[in-house]
């Protein structure tokens, strides 16, 4: 136990570094798969083949001198004799054998093997892997690789999640409402009203709770609300942590805290989209107030 704890550590510390060993890797062993790949052609290709051979010997004059060895012939240009023929055909037959028999060391492997090295790239990683080949497309694009990737990267509390499309879709969505989280904080730093109002749905049912404890319901009331939070004289820059995101089809809602000063209390943070239109809109957001000793008027809140 503790070979393996160590073992553990030190994989951990040198991380990159098995990340690209693992890549290497990867990659040399779908490149000796694909030369090991037989490679059949169709009988009609046989046929003729074997049609045209036998038009061949038909047709050679018989060999004036039969003590001379063919070599000569065949390094100045001429025909190989039937023997010489036989013996490549032999040879060939029996390559072609050897790569039949040859499987991909890559479909060799443990499932459970391929995953956990796998389990070590990025999502960048990930995608540039599953475009070097088919075998190494087949291995990215395991459910389970993206699963591992979707724990590393998110959250492990949906352990017990069924994606419908699979784990790879569904950790692209995630990646896209997190995205357009960060987009929203984005739009609070630059105090952009034009921005957050593009931001919202257009809708009388989208509500918004700021750290006042305010309730504010409809689409003009919220960014009504927005354009006074936006006249402070001093903008505000949080600091967003412990961010956990759910996507459904058409709705997701991500919970975090975050931060004014890291010195001081958080705001739990809630925010709910809606898709539309090929795009994620917020419905709603909820905002607590700080978790910290002293007087909330006097904090700075949105």
């Amino acid at each position: 136990m503790e070979i393996a704890y160590s073992l553990s550590i030190a994989l951990q510390s040198h991380q990159p570094l098995i990340t690209a060993i693992i890549i290497t890797l990867l990659s040399l062993l779908a490149v000796r798969s694909f030369f090991k790949r037989p490679h059949h052609k169709s009988n009609v290709t046989g046929t003729a083949t074997s049609s045209a051979k036998k038009q061949a010997r038909e047709a050679r004059p018989p060999s004036s001198c039969n003590h001379t060895s063919n070599s000569a012939a065949l390094l100045n240009g001429g025909a190989a004799g039937p023997a010489e023929e036989d013996m490549v055909m032999a040879d060939v037959s029996k390559a072609v054998a050897e790569m039949q028999s040859g499987a991909s060391m890559m479909e060799q492997l443990v499932p459970e093997i391929t995953t956990h090295a796998l389990s070590y790239l990025d999502y960048p990683s990930l995608c540039r892997l599953s475009m070097t080949n088919s075998l190494m497309r087949k291995a990215a694009n395991d459910d389970n690789a993206w699963k591992a990737l979707y724990h590393k990267d998110f959250t492990l509390e949906q352990d017990t999640v069924t994606p419908v499309n699979g784990w790879k879709a569904y950790y692209a969505a995630t990646r896209a409402i997190m995205n357009v989280n960060t987009e929203f904080f984005n739009i609070i730093k630059d105090r952009s009203l034009s921005a957050m109002s593009r931001f919202w749905l257009n809708a009388d049912y989208v509500k918004c709770i700021h750290a006042s404890g305010v309730l504010f319901s409809g689409f003009n009331a919220v960014i009504q609300s927005w354009q006074h939070a936006f006249n402070w004289e001093q903008g505000v820059d949080f600091q967003v942590r412990d961010v956990r995101a759910r996507v459904l089809t058409n709705m997701a809602w991500i919970t975090m805290k975050t931060y004014v000063d890291m010195d001081n209390g958080a705001f739990n943070m809630t925010n709910i989209f809606e898709f539309h239109h090929g795009r994620w809109y917020l419905v709603d957001h909820h905002c607590s107030e700080m978790l910290a000793d002293g007087d909330i008027g006097q904090q700075i809140v949105h």
